[in-house]
């Protein structure tokens, strides 16, 4: 029996617009209720971001955000992990020594922070993803630890920026979900091990665990379901690490496949 769905956001979740079917969202919240199913997106965009995108439905959603660093439930962070400022500053130096013409998001438990600088494109394109942004004229600035640390590319080329923070794979995790995006959090901390800690809290087994996702950071989240769900628009590797394909997020697949799964029980 199924007692928890997890689902990325972009790309699964969500349509090609960034947003989602809300009249049937609604129908399936009721029956995830009546069925005592919790639903927990899980996500690289900040957790108040998901609120925004929720508004009133965001009420007793889980919501595993900032890269799955952090667990927020109604309003109150039940979770995290950070990646020590040092190691972050020191990792958003090398990032600006290979190329100026990436972006850096350097998120702190008070915002995303970006460069004042930043181009009003890549700004707008920040803010789809995170509610509070703020501007620096140098990372330096920032004192606290940071939640994660992530790249957008417009040009396309996070596998091979990946490569070369490879001196870091051993004291951070560094995935490129795709080629435009990298996402840099605490050693050992990715999608994966923040739903088996939500398992735990909830009492909630894998075999009793839904999941959909699409791209190369869902790949750790797949192995904490026995529902595992690639969108039929996922990366390869991903569709090779699930037990399922379901159809594209253009065409509400997360919802209906819930819809059709829970109908069963």
């Amino acid at each position: 029996m199924i007692k928890l769905v997890l689902s990325d956001m972009d790309g699964t979740f969500l349509n090609n617009n960034g947003d989602f079917n809300r009249e049937l969202y609604r129908d399936v919240k009721k029956m995830m209720k009546e069925k005592d199913v919790v639903f927990a997106p899980v996500t690289g965009k900040q957790c108040e971001r998901v609120e925004e995108l929720f508004g009133e439905d965001a009420e007793d959603l889980w919501i595993l955000g900032d890269s799955a660093t952090r667990i927020k439930h109604n309003g109150r962070f039940v979770y995290e992990s950070l990646l020590k400022n040092e190691l972050g500053l020191e990792i958003i130096h090398l990032l600006e020594e290979i190329r100026l013409d990436h972006t850096v998001i350097a998120c702190t438990r008070n915002g995303a922070f970006i460069k004042d600088n930043l181009s009003s494109e890549e700004a707008s394109i920040v803010r789809r993803s995170y509610a509070q942004v703020k501007q620096v004229a140098d990372f330096n600035e920032i004192t606290e630890d940071f939640v994660k640390i992530t790249i957008h590319d417009p040009d396309l080329k996070c596998f091979e920026t990946r490569e070369k923070l490879s001196r870091y794979f051993d004291q951070a995790y560094i995935i490129a979900s795709e080629a435009a995006w990298i996402d840099i959090a605490n050693a050992n901390v990715h999608k994966g091990t923040t739903v088996e800690h939500l398992q735990r809290l909830l009492n909630v087994t894998p075999e009793e665990t839904m999941a959909f996702g699409d791209g190369y950071n869902d790949i750790e989240l797949m192995t904490r379901s026995i529902y595992s769900f690639a969108v039929r628009n996922a990366v390869q590797d991903l569709k090779d690490a699930t037990n399922f394909i379901t159809r594209s997020n253009e065409e509400d697949a997360v919802m209906r496949t819930i819809i059709q799964i829970l109908s069963l029980q």
